[in-house]
């Protein structure tokens, strides 16, 4: 699973390395969180999590004429040419089905092997994909030996991020929910739109802290991923199938991670070897301070 990671770019970068002809993280979108998001969406986020508002990376194909601001004004300006857009999105897929957007704490994550098969994935996988950019995620390891203070296996959080240090291109769905309790069309708050992460089997060694990973998306694949003429499922399942171990690196971090709360570049530091306690190494398989 993938349920917190690093956002940590400001939009101008990631309109540069994601090549964005569109810049629309200023307009305005509907959040359902209830206090003002913070840090503030749209700006470098240390510790993203589900119902905040995040950059996402999406391309729209024009449906006629641009009207209101429900999904054709995602559309692009000129018929027939697809825009790449950066958009603000929330965390947490709430289908265009759903009776109310509480399913979307349920849909933070869509599992590669079986989302075409899902109706509530099935859908966008077809047409509404998108990328969502990190610099890494948080992971949590459960100790095979140490215990916490209540008697249960210690959880050590690692951040993991590429080895080579290039932004990381988590692959992802997105949809848009209607909320009929809005009159106007034109409103923004009568439109939500969220997304969700795919995920995959981890990498051999990172599998040692959890057992699933994002599947992570290669610049060479970007364009047809986030194509959205590309409807055929064989094509589609030809991107949820790729694999390339050996991409990732990890490091134990502070578990201030574990509260939203907490953020800042503070949180990527790494801790040394003797502030750990039962904690695997991801490349050894050694475990470290087994006894404390």
């Amino acid at each position: 699973m993938c349920g917190r990671y690093a956002a940590t770019a400001n939009p101008d970068d990631l309109i540069e390395e994601f090549e964005i002809d569109a810049d629309r993280v200023g307009e305005p979108s509907r959040s359902i969180l209830k206090s003002p998001q913070d840090p503030p969406a749209g700006t470098p986020d240390y510790n993203m999590a589900p119902t905040k508002q995040a950059p996402v990376v999406l391309t729209r194909v024009p449906k006629g004429a641009l009207r209101g601001s429900g999904p054709e004004a995602l559309a692009p300006q000129e018929p027939g040419v697809g825009v790449r857009q950066l958009r603000l999105l929330t965390w947490g897929l709430v289908p265009s089905w759903a009776k109310e957007t509480k399913v979307g704490l349920r849909m933070t994550n869509a599992r590669a092997e079986t989302l075409l098969d899902k109706p509530a994935f099935a859908k966008a996988a077809a047409s509404r994909r998108c990328i969502v950019p990190a610099a890494g995620w948080y992971e949590w390891q459960v100790s095979p030996v140490a215990k916490d203070a209540k008697g249960k296996p210690r959880k050590q959080p690692f951040f993991i991020h590429r080895g080579d240090d290039a932004p990381v291109a988590f692959a992802g769905l997105y949809e848009f929910w209607r909320d009929p309790a809005v009159a106007a069309g034109d409103d923004p708050d009568a439109w939500l739109t969220t997304f969700t992460i795919i995920t995959t089997a981890a990498d051999p060694g990172m599998d040692r802290i959890h057992d699933r990973q994002p599947l992570v998306l290669e610049r060479e694949d970007w364009a047809r991923w986030l194509d959205p003429t590309l409807t055929d499922t064989g094509e589609v399942g030809e991107l949820l199938a790729f694999a390339q171990p050996g991409r990732f690196a990890a490091h134990p971090i502070s578990p201030a991670v574990g509260a939203t709360r907490n953020n800042g570049p503070g949180l990527l530091e790494p801790l040394s070897r003797d502030q750990l306690v039962g904690v695997v190494d991801p490349e050894t398989g050694e475990v470290i301070n087994p006894d404390g």
